[in-house]
């Protein structure tokens, strides 16, 4: 039997314009749609968790840990995509250049990482978490909507496109491949079972 990933996006943050985005933290009710994540039935079966360093990733992460008695293991390439050069913008601004980013995959759009290296530095990452993990069940990866939509787009064969991002809901969403064959079994899904479920054939954000 195959083993599976399941690939969870952090839930609700605290923005904030006085902590560098790496540092900002979930909010209330991302912890508590964590929590809420502990119901689902796949959960039980998580032999390993893996994560972003950025906090609000290391913040879901932890939630999930304390439930298995595991540690969250933190790694870099998980990280989002490199957005230093512009740092905090206003959330209109931010969803603007965010749609650059995606458009035009092979650009820096004002200074961030292009969507196309950040795709290979996660994917390359994914790839080494399943070959090195011992664990006998199912890996957890907690991270960001931006890495998941790349991974999804890479796993499912598609063109690097924000069609493919999760929901707009404030985060909080999943999807699950197999370990072996790299198959995507289904769209992006809330963690907390509460928002609209991602269909594999249509966009997200339509």
């Amino acid at each position: 039997m195959s083993r599976l990933v399941y690939f969870i996006t952090h839930p609700n943050v605290v923005n904030s314009r006085d902590l560098p985005v790496p540092q900002w933290p979930l909010s209330d009710r991302g912890l508590w749609r964590m929590r809420e994540s502990l119901r689902q039935p796949w959960v039980g079966g998580i032999s390993a968790i893996y994560c972003s360093r950025e906090q609000k990733a290391l913040d879901g992460a932890q939630v999930l840990a304390a439930h298995r008695s595991l540690i969250a293991q933190q790694v870099h390439e998980l990280g989002e995509n490199d957005r230093s050069s512009t740092g905090f913008l206003p959330p209109a601004e931010f969803e603007e250049v965010a749609n650059q980013f995606f458009a035009r995959p092979r650009e820096s759009v004002l200074g961030w990482e292009p969507a196309v290296n950040a795709q290979r530095r996660i994917c390359g990452a994914v790839d080494s978490i399943i070959s090195a993990d011992r664990s006998a069940g199912t890996i957890a990866i907690v991270s960001h909507g931006a890495v998941g939509t790349l991974l999804f787009c890479h796993l499912s064969g598609f063109e690097i496109s924000r069609n493919w991002d999760q929901p707009a809901k404030g985060g909080g969403n999943y999807f699950s491949f197999t370990a072996e064959t790299r198959r995507v079994l289904h769209g992006w899904k809330p963690v907390d079972g509460v928002a609209p479920t991602q269909p594999l054939d249509g966009p997200s954000r339509l």
